[in-house]
């Protein structure tokens, strides 16, 4: 029969085991990777449930939309804030960290990553996982086809680059032109309140257009320009991470100007009609 001192030796050793398992799992990439996947998605989950109760306390017009559009209503205020988010994380990165810079003595720029790079593209994946799962719950009210291949686009390169590292440069690049998202957004807004024939509608337009053609056209040709002056570096991803690099932002910039011509037809309509 064991002491008192020999149980608490036994206990001791027990919690020493368990303490080491548990530090090797946190300092483990996959704790990260699991642990940001399902924060993205808690944060969306929240987002939402805050979306529905302040608006229908705080916006009169939220109260007259049809149940289908007030589902619309909070999805954007999820899309919203990820693009928020997510284009900070990536300005950060991409231009005042070091994590991408021009230095070889880091490796290089296409095999670099951090666990802040790794933990922000994870929540990001939590986001595109739940906006894409009510997508296709609701099918087609949030969005047609376009809005399903762009998310399946979107989980392929954002999921690849996070799990094994390559290439987040080129996808913090792309992720940049979310910042084009909240103005959108802001425009479907407008509209559901009845300001269509505003001040506020007719310059949120403009913006529109010019935040897509800066972000989602010459971004994506700085994109391509970036990739060709490093194509050396590219080469020494895995042939999957090659062919994402140059197929994804290729796929992504054919709908972006596809988009874009709707934007610019939309907006001579509204110019027209303010004339």
């Amino acid at each position: 029969m064991l002491s008192s001192e020999g149980i608490y030796t036994l206990i001791k050793s027990y919690q020493s085991q368990a303490d080491l398992l548990l530090e090797n799992y946190v300092s483990a990439e996959s704790f990260v990777i699991d642990t940001s996947i399902i924060v993205g998605i808690f944060v969306c989950k929240t987002v939402y449930d805050l979306s529905r109760l302040m608006s229908a306390g705080y916006f009169k017009s939220y109260l007259n939309l049809t149940k289908s559009q007030q589902i619309e209503w909070s999805n954007r205020a999820i899309s919203t804030f990820h693009a928020v988010y997510i284009a900070t994380v990536s300005l950060y990165l991409l231009f005042w960290s070091d994590l991408y810079s021009d230095d070889l003595h880091h490796g290089p720029i296409t095999l670099r990553s951090s666990t802040l790079s790794v933990f922000a593209l994870g929540v990001s994946v939590g986001y595109f996982l739940s906006d894409f799962s009510m997508i296709i719950w609701f099918y087609p009210s949030l969005g047609g086809m376009e809005y399903v291949i762009h998310h399946i686009l979107s989980l392929v390169g954002v999921m690849y680059t996070m799990l094994t590292g390559e290439g987040q440069l080129y996808t913090y690049m792309v992720l940049v032109s979310e910042a084009t998202t909240p103005w959108i957004n802001l425009r479907w807004y407008l509209d559901a309140a009845g300001m269509k024939r505003s001040s506020a509608y007719i310059v949120n337009g403009v913006v529109i257009f010019i935040a897509w053609l800066v972000a989602r056209i010459l971004w994506f040709v700085y994109l391509f320009y970036h990739v060709y002056l490093h194509f050396d570096q590219v080469k020494q991803m895995h042939t999957t991470g090659i062919i994402l690099v140059l197929l994804l932002p290729a796929l992504l910039s054919v709908m972006n100007l596809l988009w874009f011509r709707k934007i610019f037809k939309g907006l001579q309509k509204t110019l027209a009609k303010r004339e």
